[in-house]
């Protein structure tokens, strides 16, 4: 009975653990000297694809985050931000595996089945795009990709956005 209670405990922290978590990919133009740029501003006809009070308090969590970092808010900016968000659902874990093996005379086979531990999931793909206003030149590219909750209160939905760009920003500008 223990030992059941602390398997299934361990296995709603992973749950847990592995719903919540930010995976974010990095592109850039390795030729741009990104210390040459200090200000930015949205694309004005920006659809991001998040609901209006998500969009603000991602707006929020991004300016507070840029700005912590010396960029500055301004109307005709070196970079232009464009933000674009969807929503998918993420498919169960399933595995299936076969193996032969064999020893001298004897030969063995065995089949193995992963069976899902929860149906699918909903994910939500954020894009970060940074363009060089004088260029029209994309200069650098992030996507997050993390576990969304439509259900979540607002507090809840601000600290999952805060958290995307923490993590999205951690590695801007690139060194």
């Amino acid at each position: 009975m223990f030992i059941m209670r602390y398997v299934l405990s361990i296995l709603l922290v992973f749950v847990f653990v592995s719903c919540s978590s930010v995976r974010v990919n990095y592109d850039y133009d390795k030729t741009i000297d990104f210390s040459g740029y200090s200000t930015y501003n949205y694309f004005a006809d920006m659809e991001s694809g998040l609901s209006q009070l998500d969009e603000r308090r991602l707006l929020r969590a991004l300016d507070s985050t840029l700005k912590s970092r010396g960029y500055r808010l301004a109307e005709e900016p070196e970079l232009f931000i464009n933000i674009l968000s969807d929503e998918y659902r993420k498919a169960p874990n399933n595995n299936v595996g076969v193996g032969i093996g064999g020893g001298g005379r004897n030969v063995g086979g065995g089949i193995s089945v992963g069976l899902p531990l929860g149906g699918s999931s909903i994910q939500r793909s954020i894009q970060f795009d940074l363009v060089d206003a004088q260029r029209d030149a994309l200069v650098w590219q992030a996507v997050a990709e993390s576990g969304l909750r439509d259900n979540a209160s607002p507090s809840v939905r601000e600290a999952q956005l805060r958290a995307v760009v923490k993590k999205v920003f951690s590695k801007f500008p690139p060194k």
